[in-house]
């Protein structure tokens, strides 16, 4: 396998960007060590701000334990009930996640339930974790996205803009190559190379945007809950752009349509009508 990726609009050839490094004898997976990168920004992002607002910095240790436990449980769970026909006759590779398959939307939804049971138990308002904790959610997804990188996968389909990256053929997996891609293959010193939407690395940009967004919104807030819900809304718009180029979609079973550009869609929905009745409610509040 070739292991060259390149970014030829911008001038940048990596010669050689491997998977695996090996440490006393063990190959460690590069996707894996960016995700625990990701997550230990994460823990220390949502920590200081624990310590900006007062609270205690122990009770987001907990939570992070246990939301990153049961955060990859569901990204995993969400990623195999949608792409079920890749799992179904071989069951034991469902736990095997050295090559990806992790849905950050099953992440997402598995942390959040993590929070509330962890809110009930510690008898602690679970709006206020939610805004605290989600600055080290999107930290993690910033870098974290690079483990796709790493992998070759969580492209799109075809261009030749800018940002255009191009991959050695036998690097990638077939499933992920549409008919536009292998149209546009090219041949150079005798490797076939493909050229698409780096959208991890578009996502990983979002990701930084809408932490700089929430960052600078956070002392302007008018209700507890009301960050996580931007988060939603600002992730959310930008996820419902990218997934649609992606060509290793999740569909809903039966259908054609992209599981998480509907969920997408949906969370921006009700999270800007949640935002404006939150804020409409403490305005009448104030006024009484």
């Amino acid at each position: 396998m070739h292991t060259s990726i390149d970014f030829p609009n911008l001038g940048i050839h990596l010669e050689n960007v491997g998977k695996t490094v090996t440490v006393f004898g063990f190959d460690i997976a590069y996707y894996g060590i960016t995700i625990g990168i990701g997550m230990l920004a994460g823990i220390a992002m949502a920590l200081m701000e624990a310590k900006r607002t007062g609270q205690k910095q122990e009770d987001y240790l907990d939570l992070a334990m246990f939301g990153i436990i049961f955060g990859i449980i569901g990204a995993r769970i969400y990623y195999v009930v949608f792409a079920w026909d890749m799992y179904k006759d071989n069951l034991l590779e469902i736990f095997n996640t050295r090559h990806g398959g992790l849905a950050i939307y099953g992440g997402v939804i598995a942390a959040v339930i993590t929070v509330f049971v962890v809110a009930r138990v510690k008898k602690q308002p679970v709006a206020l974790l939610l805004d605290t904790a989600v600055f080290g959610l999107v930290t993690g997804q910033m870098i974290g996205r690079w483990g796709n990188f790493f992998n070759r996968e969580a492209f799109g389909e075809y261009t030749d803009s800018m940002l255009a990256m191009r991959l050695p053929l036998d690097a990638v997996r077939t499933s992920d190559l549409t008919e536009k891609i292998r149209d546009h293959i090219e041949v150079i010193d005798g490797v076939s190379y493909i050229q698409v939407h780096p959208t991890f690395l578009y996502e990983s940009l979002w990701c930084l945007g809408v932490l700089v967004l929430l960052l600078l919104y956070r002392t302007h807030k008018k209700f507890n809950g009301e960050i996580f819900l931007l988060y939603l809304g600002g992730y959310g718009l930008g996820r419902f752009w990218i997934e649609g180029l992606r060509t290793d979609q999740l569909w809903i079973p039966g259908t054609e349509i992209p599981v998480s550009q509907v969920l997408a869609g949906t969370l921006v929905i009700v999270s800007v009508i949640w935002i404006i009745c939150g804020r409409r409610k403490k305005k009448e509040t104030e006024s009484l």
